[in-house]
């Protein structure tokens, strides 16, 4: 790592304590305690027979409360992904999430007795004056109505779920933060660093890179299968008890997408396998190679893969979001100005990248890895557009700011366009073009397809889990090997060591069921962006209001705010032709270069 530019770029997060530390957690909890204690008191019983006004008071109440628990909750979980080697932070995340926990099971009964009015009632009292930012959250909460429980059941479960599930994640993120790979000339590394050597253009390196993953992965692996063993089996008790009739259905629930609407997303996908396919086979040629390895993929194919300062990538940046929108520039600039966002890769940090949205009163902050890569600027690009759309979003309120999971990822892929369009016009050569277009090309294979064969592959152990008792680590290795072939055909070589390298991915653990929503969100992202190049400028105050709208809408209401319908049985074949349109002009970029090579030859 040469650039020190980004050393000091971290967060403040005072703004979320106000600058009281981890002790001013304390008594965000238990202001918040009493609060509950006595919405409790005043409203338990009581919620079917409130009025309009009454039912806006106790919104009102609720949302100040969730706040509160939000503050210190979002300040513990991101001083954990700063540094999670520190003994302290893992404490304070465990001591704010048991006191988290209890407050919440204060609060059960509201939703379930919400729940419970007429129908005819509840769209009643929804059209009441004061109820404007949570109308579509009260919709929302009556969907679960079939698969909530009795309150002390949803109590019990509330309860054990901070020595449960929730201590099961914070194991494994401790687990695969603490990995650190042996890499050739160097001092151990992050997972995260060693990753990003897999863009090297020499073969060897590569190599040597994924061998080194493979040999750090090994350590811990029966370990890490234990903790995927058991969550697995937690969900399958979770889905019995709650009558979901497949493992992702509580996922779909939760993003607001049916379960047929999903499964024809995912065949959509994968009935165009031949697009990376098609992709990696011309990628081997550029490479020289008859057919490349599982550590190849992300190989650069050109000389100009050079090092990106940090303050190069924040001024690019900076620049693409500025001209969309000199109002989206302005906050972006915010994000740099006022200490919004962690940046360098350090021993113990969380891997990965984020933003999260934290509470409407603060602010949102973004987390990276930066390792200097043309790719880290896509990235901050990206997790940018998720702190725009947070930060427009904040007028919804506690309750609407956020999206469903298969919209939330628009504004980021939307983010990452304009940077990459960018790029493309200033690539001056058929070989930056290229370059460029390869790096835009496997972004849209690493978000849509390959996440869609890790959805194949939860698919796969979900069920296995459930059919066939806890499952060998060897079961894993077979289970993703052959997801992976399912995308990769013959185009790629599946090394051995790669059937291990399902183990580090945090979302299986966390999130069962999300990666799908990036391909969703990728697609619909590239939709959002053909209407922008489709109408110019016009376009910006449609998209500035799309992201400003939060989770006020079902996913097809916020899509029908920049004109497009998710009910069209052709929406996701539509967004999948502008990836098979880059992949055409990739081809004929790559036939320049190649008639170049043969020329110089």
């Amino acid at each position: 790592m040469t650039d020190t530019t980004v050393i000091d770029v971290t967060w403040d997060l005072d703004d979320l304590v106000d600058g009281g530390g981890p002790e001013a957690c304390d008594r965000l909890l238990a202001e918040a305690g009493t609060r509950a204690g006595a919405f409790a008191s005043a409203y338990a019983g009581k919620v079917a027979q409130l009025d309009g006004p009454g039912l806006a008071e106790a919104m009102r109440e609720l949302g100040a409360i969730a706040d509160l628990v939000g503050r210190a909750g979002n300040y513990a979980h991101l001083r954990f992904a700063a540094d999670t080697d520190d003994e302290a932070n893992g404490a304070l995340i465990a001591h704010v999430g048991e006191l988290g926990t209890a407050i919440e099971t204060q609060l059960l009964f509201f939703d379930l007795e919400w729940a419970e009015v007429d129908d005819a009632r509840a769209e009643e009292l929804i059209a009441a004056d004061g109820l404007e930012q949570v109308r579509h959250h009260l919709r929302t909460v009556r969907r679960y109505r079939p698969h909530l429980l009795s309150e002390a059941e949803e109590k019990i479960l509330a309860e054990k779920s901070v020595t449960g599930r929730d201590a099961w994640q914070r194991v494994f993120s401790e687990l695969t933060s603490a990995i650190r790979v042996g890499l050739p000339g160097t001092d151990p590394v992050p997972l995260d660093v060693a990753l990003s050597r897999l863009q090297s253009p020499d073969r060897s390196e590569r190599r040597e890179a994924a061998e080194a993953v493979t040999s750090a992965l090994e350590p811990g692996l029966r370990t890490r299968a234990y903790v995927f063993n058991t969550l697995l089996h937690d969900k399958a008790v979770d889905d019995r008890l709650r009558h979901y009739p497949t493992w992702l259905s509580s996922r779909n629930l939760a993003n607001e997408a049916s379960d047929e609407s999903v499964q024809a997303l995912v065949e959509a996908v994968r009935a165009n396998y031949d697009l990376p396919q098609r992709w990696y086979r011309l990628k081997a040629r550029l490479l020289g190679l008859e057919r490349i390895a599982d550590y190849d993929r992300a190989a650069a194919i050109g000389e100009d893969d050079v090092e990106v300062g940090w303050d190069e990538g924040r001024e690019l940046v900076l620049e693409a979001y500025s001209d969309f929108s000199p109002d989206l520039g302005n906050l972006v600039q915010r994000f740099f100005d006022e200490r919004w966002i962690d940046a360098p890769a350090r021993p113990g940090k969380r891997g990965g990248a984020f933003c999260a949205y934290t509470v409407p009163s603060v602010h949102p902050y973004v987390m990276l890895n930066w390792t200097a890569r043309r790719r880290d600027v896509m990235t901050l690009a990206h997790e940018l557009g998720h702190g725009v759309h947070a930060a427009l979003a904040i007028p919804r309120g506690i309750f609407e700011q956020g999206t469903p999971l298969t919209v939330c990822e628009t504004a980021s892929v939307f983010g990452e366009t304009l940077v990459f369009h960018r790029l493309l016009e200033r690539a001056d050569t058929p070989a930056s073009r290229l370059t460029l277009l390869a790096e835009n090309i496997e972004g849209s294979i690493a978000t849509v397809f390959r996440q869609t064969a890790m959805n194949r592959f939860e698919e796969a152990v979900h069920t296995a889990r459930r059919e066939d008792g806890e499952l060998p680590v060897e079961r894993f290795g077979d289970l993703w090997q052959q997801s992976q072939e399912e995308l990769l055909g013959d185009a790629v070589e599946i090394t051995p060591g790669y059937r291990s390298w399902w183990s580090y991915i945090p979302h299986f653990i966390g999130t069962p069921g999300y990666v799908y929503a990036y391909a969703y969100g990728q697609l619909l992202a590239l939709s959002v962006y053909g209407q922008y190049t489709a109408q110019g400028d016009s376009f910006v105050p449609t998209y500035l209001e799309l992201l400003a709208a939060g989770g006020s809408q079902t996913p097809e209401g916020l899509a029908g705010i920049a004109g497009l319908d998710l009910a069209d049985p052709e929406f996701w074949a539509q967004g999948l032709q502008l990836v098979r349109g880059e992949l055409e002009a990739a081809e004929e970029a790559a036939a320049e270069v190649l008639a170049g090579r043969g020329a110089g030859a």
